[in-house]
Order: structure tokens, then sequence, then C-alpha cells
């Protein structure tokens, strides 16, 4: 079997019962030169077109000024990315697109309408649109001529999307769709002249999706809502007041809107997740050149321990999140190619591999955006009482982050996507999850094996631990199903702890392998600061997944099952002590020096 091949085996959740190897994930050390260089022209028209202009993007009092930075994105080709050529795009795979997003992560609520644009407001042509409908709106989209709007959410909808109210009926000509309706937080809805709306025909149980014109008519608007964050985002309330869509304009079939929702969502997840992960490195960069030059007590602010924590911290959380985010990007694409060889044309292939890591696209979406607000607050707090002033970047960077813990999905909502479908797969017989659960359950029945390994090869002892960890999700997961059974998803709480362990377990051993890779790549000595982090993050992996169990535990189990299963958890989160403090500080002296995130 090929690396190839068996990149494509791995199925979407099976991280928690599979090894994975080294040389099956991604890592942005591979990228290659032309597409770093698209990343780089990304950086270039940020720096030109975006920041100079930031506080005159936030003032903005009407959606000009955006939509002709969007123009220009697009003039660039920076619309186009995801969109295949033969439409005026560049057809590039996922992974290219991911780090677009990252590339494009800094640029505030312009971020915010380029995502929203190329996203939610494209990909669903891109996926579901028939053979017209692309060759009619890809180009104009691609190029920015057109700009792109998603209309899902409702005052009454949120998190539950299918409980939207908006009303499409059949023309008595049977001509168009009359569409009625409102929506609301709507971004770019102000300069919009396409819209991906969602709309139950009758009395149908699910939505349908169409594409809609503004020059359609029917369609009016509040004004801009005045937000916490992201103000120079377009954001409004949308009303559809008899809008007649012709019959035409029905995406993809009738009633699979709520399908196409969810799987545009997986996109958005993991396209958030690394856009934030660019979002990260800006602040973080903010906050090294900010401690090299403040001066307190005669030194400057980086010479401090409790400084050096900070940057060091900020600096592995990044770097594990955007490892695992490249990894279920490559995972994505190779699925992709595997489905295709198969015989699935382009689209198919994309919404089947899409759907197959829709686990991971929540992943990376609630812990990328956790990641961000964690650096982004840190940042703020190395710069001390300027950080609380406006006329220091971290102020639009704290307020701005916030919205990514309830954008694509609140974060409370995918904890519980990611149990549900890992859970719903497992009775599916998609991924055997209650095997290895039971003999799990075995295991801790037994007495340890406290024999020492002789196996030398790297990260070895790191592995075992990262195995032991998945036993403890596992164990906790398994117990709770039997618990619970068909009543489990009434206990959020829990399904919140399995979803933490299983997050920690992703993000650290995609960590540990990325610099596995990499030292196969460079050789160990040139690796040490990667080593580092991954070391910290897994030793923190560790106790975090110690602490979400023996929350679950204890919110189940009583007795003797409390007992061994806590006996357990202990056995199973276990890992040498390292001293920490000194690898941080090597993580952070480094980055002082080059006064940048070096990674």
């Amino acid at each position: 079997m090929t690396a190839t091949e068996n990149k494509a085996s791995i199925k979407g959740g099976e991280f928690l019962i599979k090894d994975v190897e080294a040389h099956q994930i991604f890592i942005p050390e591979e990228f290659t030169e032309e597409q770093q260089m698209i990343a780089t022209t990304c950086r270039d028209f940020l720096r030109t077109e975006v920041h100079p202009h930031l506080n005159e993007i936030d003032a903005a009092k009407s959606p000009d000024f955006m939509s002709s930075l969007m123009t220009k994105a697009g003039e660039l080709g920076l619309l186009g990315v995801a969109v295949p050529e033969e439409y005026g795009g560049f057809g590039m795979n996922f992974n290219t697109s991911m780090l677009v997003a990252e590339a494009l992560g800094t640029g505030h609520s312009f971020s915010v309408a380029q995502s929203a644009h190329t996203g939610i407001g494209t990909l669903p042509i891109v996926y579901y649109g028939n053979e017209e409908q692309k060759a009619k709106y890809l180009p104009l989209l691609a190029s920015g001529e057109w700009k792109a709007a998603y209309c899902l959410t409702e005052p009454d909808s949120g998190s539950d999307a299918n409980a939207a109210k908006s009303k499409a009926v059949l023309s008595e000509d049977g001509k168009s769709y009359i569409i009625n309706g409102q929506k609301m937080w709507i971004t770019n809805g102000g300069f919009a002249e396409l819209f991906i709306v969602f709309a139950k025909i009758d009395d149908d149980k699910t939505l349908s999706a169409f594409i809609v014109e503004k020059s359609f008519g029917g369609i009016t608007m509040n004004e801009p809502e005045h937000k916490l964050g992201i103000k120079g985002s377009d954001t409004r309330q949308v009303f559809f007041n008899d809008c007649h869509v012709p019959v035409e304009n029905l995406l993809s079939s009738r009633g699979n809107g709520f399908k196409i929702a969810v799987n545009i969502l997986n996109i958005g997840r993991i396209k958030l997740g690394i856009a934030v992960i660019g979002g990260s490195k800006g602040s973080l960069e903010y906050a090294i050149k900010y401690a090299n030059e403040r001066k307190q007590f005669g030194v400057s602010l980086a010479t401090f321990g409790a400084i050096k924590y900070k940057l060091a911290e900020m600096a592995t959380r990044i770097f594990a999140s955007e490892t695992a985010n490249y990894r279920a990007g490559q995972n994505i694409d190779d699925a992709i190619e595997d489905l295709k060889a198969q015989g699935l044309n382009d689209a198919e292939a994309k919404l089947k591999a899409l759907e197959q890591f829709a686990i991971e696209c929540a992943i990376m979406k609630v812990h990328s955006s956790e990641v961000l607000d964690y650096v982004v607050d840190e940042s703020l707090q190395v710069y001390g009482g300027m950080g609380y002033s406006a006329d220091a970047p971290m102020e639009r960077s704290y307020r701005d982050a916030r919205i990514n813990r309830i954008f694509e999905g609140t974060n409370e909502i995918n904890r519980m996507l990611i149990v549900d479908m890992l859970l719903k797969r497992a009775l599916k017989g998609e991924i055997d999850l209650m095997g290895p659960a039971m003999a799990v359950g075995k295991e801790i029945m037994s007495i340890p094996d406290f024999s020492a390994s002789d196996d030398e090869t790297i990260f070895a002892a790191e592995k075992k631990v990262l195995k032991n960890l998945k036993k403890a999700a596992l164990m906790v997961s398994g117990a709770a199903v039997q618990k619970f059974m068909m009543t489990l998803s009434n206990e959020q709480e829990i399904l919140m702890n399995v979803a933490d362990m299983a997050i920690e377990i992703y993000v650290a051993e995609s960590a540990l392998l990325r610099v596995e890779k990499l030292i196969g790549i460079k050789g160990e000595a040139a690796c040490e600061l990667q080593k580092d982090m991954a070391l910290i993050y897994l030793n923190e992996a560790v106790t975090k997944v110690n602490n979400a169990g023996r929350e679950a535990i204890t919110s189940f189990a009583e007795g003797d099952e409390l007992r061994v299963m806590l006996m357990g958890l202990k056995r199973f989160t276990k890992i040498e002590p390292m001293n920490l403090k000194n690898a941080r500080r090597r993580v952070a002296d480094a980055m002082i020096e080059e006064n940048k995130y070096i990674f």
C-alpha cells in the first residue's frame, strides 16, 4: 500500500482508534513555492490595501469601501482560488484554499467579508449548482464583479437552522418561486448582488436553497448592525417580500437545502479554524515586538519570565492548532482524490470528502477559535494598560476575535456535534468505537504492565501516552453510552467533556506527528524548538484530558464503578514529567531574538 493510498483510507473520526504515522499527515513546511507565492500575494494585499485603512473600514457608514476592496481582491484572483478553472477560477486544492484563508487571517473585517463571499456565498454553487448555474454565476463571483451573501439565520432559528420560517411558493404560471421571509446577521448583505437563500417550499419539513439575484426585486434590508467587533463587515437583516425567483434558480433539488447548509458549514468551520490561526500569528507578533520595545525597571518586558511564559504558550497553541488544521485539510484532499478515482465527479467527491471529515472540521473550529481568544487576551495583557487603548492594535483584535466562537455554529453546538457524529458512525458500523471501548473496559480490570519499553524510536514514549489518552476517551464515552443509551443527548455537559478529550487528543497527536515528520526532513538538531512545543502541548493535553474525564465520570458513576473508572483514568493520563519552564523559555527566547513568530 502506498503512502497516498494509506492517507486516503483514513476515515473521519478514526484518529481515536487508529495509529497514524508521520508520513500520513501533511505539514505546513511542505507547501510548494507556488503555494507560498499565493500566500505572499494575500499578505501583500492586506499590507497595502487593508491594514492602512482599518480605522476607515471600521468607521465606514456605507458598504462602498468594503465592496471596492473585494473588487480589488477579485482582480488579484483572491476570490477564485477554490472555483474550478473552467468557470474563471484557479481550481486549487483544498489545502491551498486553507493557506489563502490563513494568509488573509489578519484582515479583520475584510477577512470576514472575503470568507463569506468565497466560502458560504460561492461554494454552494460550486458544489451543488447545475452546469447552467455554474456557467452563469461562478465567473462573476470568482472575478469579484459580483459579491455574494448567505441567508440562513433567522430571528427564531440560529443553531436550529431547519426551524426557519421563510416560505417559497410556486407562482401560478409555474415559472418562479415567490419567497417571503426575514433573515438576520447577513454578512455582505449591503453590497451583495447574489444571495444564497434558504426557505421551505409550501409545507415542506426541510429547507430548499435558492440562488437569488438582487435585481429580482422584493429585497429590502435594515441599516448595518452595530456590533461589538468586526465593525467594518456589513451585517444586516434582509427581508424578502414577494421576491420572484426563477424556478431554474432552485439550487440542487427541493428539500435538499438543509443538507447543503450542513455541508457548507463544514467547510466554513475548518476555513474559520485556519483563518483565525492567521489572526493569532498576527497578534502574537505584535506582542513579541511590544515586549522587546517596552522597558520596565530598566529592561525590556521580554526579559521577564512571566512574559516569556505568555509568548511561548501562545506560540505553542498556535503551532499545534495550525498543524491539526492542515492535517485535516490534507485528509480532505486525499479523500477527494480517492473518491474521484472511484468514479465520482469533482463536486460529488468534494462533498463526500467534506462530509467524511465533518468531525475534524468541527474540532478545528472549536480549538482554533479558542486559541485565538487566548492569544488576543494574552497579547493585550503583554501590552498592559496600553493594550486597553483604542490607539493600540490589541483593542480591535480583542473585540474582533470574540465572534469566532459563535460563527459557523457555536462552540457548544460543535462540541456536541463532534460526539454525536462519532456515535452515529459507530452505530452505523462505519467506525468501530465500541470494540476498542469494550477492550479498554477489560483492561482497567487487569493488572497494569509496569515493565519498561525497549522501543527506542523517536517519540515512542509520547506515542504510548497518546494511545493511553485515546483509551481514556473511549473508556469515558463507552461507559456514558452504556449508562444513558438513547438519552445521552440530554447529558450535554458529559458530551462536552468527551468532546474536549477528543479535541485535545487530535491536536496533541497532530503536533507530535508534525515534529516527527520535520525531524525526518531536517534532522533532530534543527527541530529542537518544535520538539519543545510538541512536548509542552502534549503535557498540557494530558492534564486537560484528565480534568475533562474526571468531570464526566463523576457526573454519572458511583460506588465501585466510580472508583474503578477513576483508577483507569489515572492510569491512562500519565506522562513523564519534564521541565516545562525551560522548554517555554527556549521557545520564547528564539522568538524574542528574531522579534517575530518564527514557526
